[in-house]
C-alpha cells in the first residue's frame, strides 16, 4: 500500500506511553494493509507484551516486524561504546529501510533517548528526516526530543505524567507497563 503524504511524528515528554502510542500506530497501519518496521534503539532484550504481538501480527502476512538492536537503558555507564556501536548500527538499518521501498511506516522508537545520550548524532537524525521518501510515515520516541526534530516534524505528541503508581511504590506491571 503506497502512502500519499508521509508524515514524520514525534512521541516525547515526560509521561508513559511514547511507545506505547507509536505500537497503536503500527497496529493501525497494518491493519489498513502498511508495510511497519519498529526499530528499538535503546530497549534490550527483556520481553514486552507488544513484542508478542508484533510477532503475531507477523506471522499473519509479514507486514510488520520488530527489530530490537538496543543494548538496553544505560543510565551512568562509564563505557559507552556497544551502546554507540549499537545505536549507530541502528541508524545506518534505518537508512537502508528508508531507501529499500519496503515500508510504509518505519517507527525509531527510543531514538531521542539516542540522541539525548549522545549515542547517535542529532544531525545524521535530521539528514534521515531530511531524505526520506515523501510517502513513508517515520514515528520517533523518547523523552527530550531535540527541538530540531520536533520542527522537522509534522505532528508532536508530549505525553505529560500527572500521576504514576511508582510514586506510591507500585512496581511497574506485566500488562500496563511492559
Amino acid at each position: 500500500m503506497e502512502t500519499q503524504n508521509g508524515l514524520v511524528i514525534v512521541h516525547t515528554g515526560n509521561g508513559k506511553g511514547k511507545t506505547t502510542a507509536a505500537i497503536g500506530l503500527a497496529i493501525r497501519a497494518w491493519g489498513d494493509g502498511f508495510r511497519v518496521l519498529i526499530l528499538q534503539f535503546i530497549k534490550g532484550n527483556l520481553q514486552y507484551g507488544e513484542i508478542k504481538t508484533i510477532e503475531t501480527l507477523r506471522e499473519v502476512d509479514g507486514r510488520i516486524e520488530l527489530r530490537r538492536l538496543g543494548k538496553g537503558f544505560q543510565r551512568n555507564l562509564k563505557d559507552k561504546t556497544e551502546h554507540i556501536k549499537a545505536c549507530r548500527e541502528a541508524l545506518q538499518i534505518a537508512r537502508e529501510a528508508l531507501e529499500s521501498n519496503k515500508y510504509d511506516m518505519i517507527i525509531l522508537d527510543e531514538i531521542n533517548y539516542a540522541v539525548k545520550f549522545d549515542l547517535i548524532n542529532l544531525d545524521d537524525v535530521k539528514e534521515l528526516l531530511h531524505h526520506r521518501p515523501d510517502n513513508v510515515h517515520v514515528v520517533l520516541t523518547g523523552r527530550e526530543a531535540r527541538q530540531e526534530i520536533m520542527d522537522l516534524a509534522d505532528l508532536v505528541t508530549e505525553m505529560k505524567l500527572i500521576k504514576h503508581p511508582y510514586q506510591k511504590g507500585i512496581k511497574a506491571q506485566k500488562g500496563i507497563e511492559f
